[in-house]
């Protein structure tokens, strides 16, 4: 990971049982609106969203209600990203233990994120297909915001006070040092396309399959450190509400998230998201598939979020600004606790075992194991624990931590590069 996130995940954070706590406390503080707005253009028609506002936490009971919203922006064909749109909520949701409080509910979720994507990765490779996907995860609890990413796909957070902030990282390994670090020492090879001896042309790729991403799912045909462990972020807005920006890579390769935010400011979110397309569209053409969701968090007191005054920025600026987007949201997130936004929880490593934690893996009683992430129930012997096997010291003891069943250890050791998959020629496995 960088400096920049790391040294936004050492900051202090608040409880989020004392945050929730205000909240009751307030009884002012009411559940806001969610408003949204869908737009894009299609080149290859491999752009799949998903928008689903009923959902409960407690099945029957509304006040239980929570939003999710995702983007999922598919390559080498469109299989994965309309598996995981089917799939991936009920993955997420499979993880999170029943009859918990909201309080403990919203601490799972981060967890249970990765363990739906992964989930919905080994789903997908078992058919045999080698599309893959992005997929940017948002569910909204309240004020309560938790976003997971894989690959491109960007969420952002436009704040009532003007200030923007990048929710998810990309997993570009042009751009990314850290993730090229990580294929690598996992035993792939990273590097542009050569054709035929010619000059290196084009972004840096993963070799074998080519792919310019370092994390995604499904991707069958490259090697297993193309991993899909979301980057995971959850904060905690002001009761002023704000403004979420989530988009394929067809928007961010045109706009930065800043002119993002201020070009469709003030505009109700169905007219927002459309403005936000146009304004890729005129910037870079159609290109690529672009999609954008526009989602409003509003006081439930306010018909719509309130506008906010700005410069309009010159040609010269926006030429200048348009691919500098991840610099600038690093530094204007330092200014969300300055604004009420508070940061809950930011995790990005791509290694499963810390992703996690560590809990009983069995029934005491039954003595029935279940595997954190296919919840399989499995007799003691049939799999290990997340920290046991062969490549920890012998001082491990096989029952601590969560259980994987034996598939889903092989999955594990194989994205840390313990293990490599059997090599895959025109489709065939060999």
């Amino acid at each position: 990971m960088s400096n920049t996130e790391l040294s936004r995940m050492n900051k202090p954070l608040v409880p989020l049982a004392t945050l929730i706590g205000r909240d009751i406390g307030n009884l002012k503080i009411k559940k806001p609106f969610v408003k949204y707005g869908q737009s894009g253009l299609a080149k290859k028609g491999e752009d799949y969203f998903l928008i689903k506002t009923d959902c409960q936490r407690i099945h029957g009971d509304p006040s239980t209600q929570f939003s999710v919203f995702a983007m999922f922006d598919g390559h080498n064909g469109m299989s994965a990203a309309v598996f995981a749109k089917e799939n991936i909520l009920r993955n997420v949701m499979s993880a999170i233990p029943q009859g918990i409080s909201r309080d403990e509910w919203l601490q799972a979720l981060p967890r249970a994120l990765v363990v739906g994507f992964v989930k919905t990765d080994i789903e997908f490779q078992k058919k045999g297909e080698t599309s893959g996907t992005t997929a940017t995860f948002v569910l909204i609890d309240g004020w309560t915001v938790t976003v997971a990413s894989v690959g491109d796909s960007r969420c952002i957070l436009d704040t009532q006070e003007g200030v923007v902030s990048l929710l998810t990282v990309d997993h570009r390994l042009e751009e990314n040092v850290e993730e090229r670090e990580r294929v690598t020492a996992s035993g792939g090879e990273v590097g542009r396309l050569n054709i035929y001896g010619a000059n290196a042309v084009g972004p840096l790729r993963c070799w074998p399959g080519g792919l310019c991403l370092s994390r995604s799912i499904g991707d069958m045909d490259v090697g297993e450190y193309i991993v899909p462990i979301p980057h995971v972020k959850q904060v905690k807005l002001s009761n002023a509400g704000g403004r979420l920006i989530i988009a394929s890579d067809g928007i961010w390769d045109a706009l930065s998230s800043d002119m993002a935010a201020k070009s469709c400011r003030g505009l109700p979110a169905e007219l927002a998201a459309k403005l936000v397309v146009k304004e890729a569209l005129r910037s870079r053409g159609l290109k690529d598939d672009t999609t954008c969701l526009v989602v409003d968090i509003i006081p439930s007191d306010r018909p719509v979020l309130p506008t906010i005054t700005r410069k309009k920025d010159n040609i010269l600026t926006c030429l200048l600004f348009r691919k500098k987007s991840q610099d600038s949201s690093n530094k204007a997130s330092k200014k969300l606790s300055a604004v009420g936004v508070v940061e809950l929880f930011e995790e990005g490593s791509a290694m499963l075992t810390e992703r996690l934690g560590k809990e009983s893996p069995f029934n005491m009683n039954s003595g029935i194991f279940r595997c954190v992430v296919c919840q399989v129930d499995q007799p003691p012997g049939d799999g290990l624990a997340v920290n046991s096997g062969p490549f920890f010291p012998s001082a491990s003891k096989s029952w601590e931590g969560p259980f994987l069943c034996t598939n889903c250890q092989k999955k594990k050791d194989a994205m840390e590069g313990k293990r490599y998959r059997i090599p895959i020629v025109d489709n065939i496995i060999i």
